[in-house]
């Protein structure tokens, strides 16, 4: 194990009274929640469309099928709600880059200039990541998943003609999804997929802070195996299929991330080495 000194950097604007930094927090926080507002409001105008747009993976699934893509309002506030959770959500993911920016004005000047070029790079690639894994689940893991739920339906109610006669004798099973039931199951897919992105961020920001290293990571590798099977298992519906691509995913982001933390550590010894200040371990 190397040991490394901490360059003699002067920390921007650290002399200020906790008072000054209660005030600059209170600031950060009415600007967030004032862009979040905002784009709360925002995507309540148009929530149709976005919802219409949510309903694309069943609607396609419906149609392979024919059968009418239809949804239910089960209660009476129903509709209602389901706006107000899509303006919820697309709110927060349309305020976020602010948010984002406002925490980064928060904190950048208790830290070093390094520690400023390290940090910002991920500030920018945590919402990219959260993209991908949403969009991935919206591309690839709904359409599979909505095909495997309809596929417990039986005729004569969504039986062909030929199928009608083969089956009169039992009860018919057709899909009628409620409208609220079906935004919360989207959300909660799209949600563990984004945040199952992050993984490779968060593990590669502990790496440049020194919390973690490629060599524990490898280590501990059986242990994220049963960890990352019970986020699948939690995250996901009880859809094996939707469980195993989950699965397959973090993990392969799990091991990405150990060559990245890699690749950190490398960098950081070759600069050490260059500035005479790595030592190696004596066995």
């Amino acid at each position: 194990m190397a040991t490394n000194t901490q360059p003699d950097d002067e920390i921007e604007d650290s002399s200020a009274p906790l008072i000054e930094h209660l005030a600059e927090l209170r600031t950060r926080i009415i600007w967030s929640l004032l862009a979040f507002v905002a784009m709360m409001v925002l995507c309540y105008t148009v929530w149709q469309p976005i919802y219409n747009f949510l309903t694309q993976p069943i609607c396609a699934a419906l149609d392979a099928r024919g059968q009418d893509c239809q949804l239910q309002i089960i209660k009476l506030q129903e509709g209602f709600f389901t706006a107000i959770n899509i303006s919820f959500f697309g709110g927060f993911a349309l305020a976020f880059p602010i948010i984002g920016y406002q925490m980064w004005r928060f904190v950048a000047p208790g830290l070093y200039r390094n520690e400023k070029g390290a940090f910002l790079p991920f500030l920018i690639a945590s919402p990219v990541m959260f993209a991908i894994g949403a969009c991935f689940a919206y591309y690839v893991i709904l359409p599979m998943a909505y095909d495997f739920f309809l596929g417990f339906q039986q005729g004569p109610v969504v039986a062909t003609p030929d199928e009608v006669t083969e089956t009169r004798d039992v009860a018919g099973i057709s899909f009628q999804g409620s409208m609220q039931e079906y935004l919360n199951l989207t959300i909660k897919f799209l949600l563990a997929f984004g945040l199952s992105f992050q993984l490779p961020v968060l593990l590669t920001l502990m790496g440049k802070a020194g919390l973690v290293s490629a060599e524990g990571l490898g280590s501990v590798r059986k242990y994220a195996v049963v960890a990352i099977l019970g986020l699948a298992a939690v995250a996901t519906p009880p859809d094996v299929i939707s469980q195993v691509i989950l699965f397959v995913v973090v993990y392969g982001l799990y091991e990405v991330s150990i060559q990245l933390v890699r690749r950190i550590e490398r960098k950081r010894e070759a600069d050490l080495k260059a500035q005479g200040l790595w030592v190696e371990d004596e066995e």
